[in-house]
């Protein structure tokens, strides 16, 4: 019978660890390596993760008190830092887009409706087509969204079609956006106060990015680096966002590549796309 000294952990042959040393290191390490490898994503967890994850991130968001006379001032002093800047073009953006009713009309719909259909889509093609890299792309699209919690609870900004005087037109009042959560008798379901980041074009970029990288049709690439920049025209269009919430979105992306890269060692497109199969 074997010394008790030199029994298998996981299968693997231990040896008593060095006199002053603590025994317990090596089966640390093992257990932070088996979290932080890829895994083969299981469909029932990720539609619960995802559908959990989602209602906790609104009621979060939508607990934050609407403190609107401080977003009110976030948004002015916005204004006039773009004004500053040179690229305060919103305004001029919004009404020149309003004036064509059809164009406007498709990017009311496009706000309310693509933000979550293309990102569940990507989600859903990156599990069936690239399941290495899953779990990994997961977490950062996670903590980009998480991330902007603290954006919207320390820093509230009302959007430029809620600034009393800036003179810029409420498209999805104005056009009957059937179902938008930011305008109409749906708006009390939503924090209308929390523009600050924009996830619209935190998701966006993400997919982009994947999309870019990952998929191997140049027309699909070319989808994906598209997708976001038709987004931000979006936001400013229909006066839902100025440009610094956008620059508020691509920070909180950084954020969620960078916690991911920091636990997986590598980025979601450096990992293998398949892993084997076990058992």
């Amino acid at each position: 019978m074997g010394d008790a000294n030199t029994r298998t952990l996981d299968g693997l042959p231990t040896t008593p660890p060095p006199k002053g040393e603590r025994a317990d290191h090596p089966v640390a390490e093992r257990r932070m390596a088996r979290l932080r490898a890829p895994r083969t994503p299981r469909l029932w967890f990720e539609v619960l993760l995802i559908a959990v994850s989602y209602w906790t991130y609104s009621m979060i968001r939508n607990a934050v008190p609407e403190q609107k006379a401080k977003a009110l001032r976030n948004a002015d002093w916005i204004w006039q830092a773009e004004h500053s800047l040179g690229i305060a073009v919103e305004h001029t953006v919004n009404h020149a887009v309003n004036s064509v009713t059809w164009l406007i009309v498709s990017m009311n719909y496009y706000y309310a409706t693509l933000h979550f259909i293309v990102t569940i889509g990507v989600l859903i093609w990156l599990y069936r087509r690239h399941p290495g890299r899953y779990a990994a792309a997961r977490t950062a699209l996670f903590a980009t969204t998480g991330v902007a919690l603290i954006g919207y609870y320390f820093y509230p900004l009302a959007p430029p079609r809620l600034l009393p005087d800036g003179g810029f037109v409420d498209t999805l009042i104005d056009h009957g956006t059937w179902g938008s959560l930011a305008s109409g008798n749906l708006a009390s379901m939503s924090n209308q106060y929390a523009a600050m980041p924009s996830m619209h074009i935190g998701w966006s970029l993400w997919c982009g990015i994947t999309l870019a990288l990952l998929a191997k049709p140049l027309w699909a690439k070319a989808v994906g680096l598209l997708y976001p920049a038709t987004t931000l025209l979006v936001i400013v269009s229909t006066a839902n966002h100025f440009w610094l919430d956008a620059l508020g979105g691509v920070l909180c992306l950084s954020f969620g590549f960078g916690l991911t890269c920091l636990w997986y060692g590598s980025l979601p497109h450096r990992l293998t796309r398949v892993l084997p199969a076990t058992g």
